[in-house]
């Protein structure tokens, strides 16, 4: 008798060991957000999140990409995320700054001199103590991702110098940093989220925008704007976020998987926007579209011109993390 009640413990524990693992191979599923078309440098970096996540989950983790503002824009799906009704997108970081106003460092014009200045700051230190703000909102950031620098766009003339911003209806985001950089150039903010702009350029309901070459690629915009002037006023990061209530439902491996992955593309989506960055901008020109450089010097008045915006938000993001930023990039 004790050696069959011996057996049939055996047996028990058996089928628990057996299913502890079946447990921790639960298939998973969930939506990623795109705002821009899947051959742009962001849809092409979550294109190869989504192929990095099957290849180490061994096909468990499946996620399906939504391209081309498909589920909504940035603020919509962020907030979607945040009620766990979608899992992933990946916005321009100043899109967080409504509920993280310290992510407004990031959008100070002419902060960045080039791209090996912004990954300095966004992977390291800076960028760490930002992601850390986002699980008290409901999200998690897994990378920084590349959007690049801002170049002006509009139909108006060429903008040589901070003069030819003057008295042009200029597309912006909610963001405030945003508008008030626009303004002090001497252009006037119009509020417009990136479904709405090709309409409103070829309607000239607006008469310019600013967002990096890549992206006026591929919204097409060369069809309805006619000058491109690289000023390279801001530059923009993305960043692949996950819903928290997705996230804390997750096994500790599967968000080592999703966390490894999104740092692998990281690479690979950087390198494709700067490889756009450059064909965009050539094949724009070839297009017909007026493509004119800006001098050192103006570059200089320009960034000078902005000037009372860093004053104006260095108290919102905190004089802490503005001198970390400083200090990060060599600055005193």
């Amino acid at each position: 008798m004790k050696a069959l009640r011996k057996l049939m413990a055996l047996a028990i524990a058996g089928s628990f060991a057996a299913g502890a693992p079946q447990l921790a191979l639960a298939q998973v599923t969930a939506k990623f957000a795109v705002t821009l078309p899947e051959k742009s440098h962001q849809g092409q970096g979550v294109a190869k999140f989504i192929e990095l996540v099957d290849a180490k989950s061994g096909g468990r983790i499946k996620i399906k990409g939504f391209y081309g503002g498909a589920l909504g824009n940035d603020v919509q799906v962020t907030s979607a995320l945040q009620g766990g009704t979608i899992e992933f997108t990946v916005p321009q970081t100043t899109t967080l700054t409504g509920m993280v106003k310290e992510y407004e460092i990031l959008d100070f014009p002419f902060l960045f001199a080039d791209e090996q200045q912004a990954e300095k700051v966004l992977d390291g230190p800076v960028g760490d103590k930002l992601m850390a703000m986002l699980p008290a909102k409901g999200l998690v950031g897994l990378a920084y991702w590349e959007n690049g620098f801002f170049n002006a766009t509009n139909s108006k003339h060429p903008i040589a110098k901070v003069e030819d911003f003057q008295g042009l209806k200029f597309r912006s985001i909610q963001a405030k940093i945003t508008q008030e950089t626009i303004k002090a150039l001497g252009a006037i903010p119009v509020p417009l989220a990136v479904p709405e702009l090709y309409t409103a350029l070829e309607t000239r309901t607006i008469d310019g925008q600013g967002t990096p070459t890549a992206v006026i690629f591929a919204l097409k915009l060369y069809e309805v704007q006619k000058y491109l002037s690289l000023t390279r006023h801001t530059y923009g990061a993305f960043i692949p976020l996950v819903s928290k209530k997705f996230w804390d439902g997750l096994s500790e491996a599967d968000r080592k998987i999703l966390k490894d992955a999104a740092i692998e593309a990281r690479t690979f989506q950087r390198g494709v926007a700067r490889e756009q960055a450059k064909s965009a901008q050539a094949a724009m020109a070839a297009s017909g579209m007026q493509v004119n450089d800006v001098s050192g010097a103006e570059h200089e008045r320009m960034r000078e011109r902005v000037q009372p915006v860093w004053k104006m938000f260095i108290p919102s993001v905190g004089e802490g993390l503005y001198k970390d930023v400083m200090t990060q990039l060599g600055s005193k």
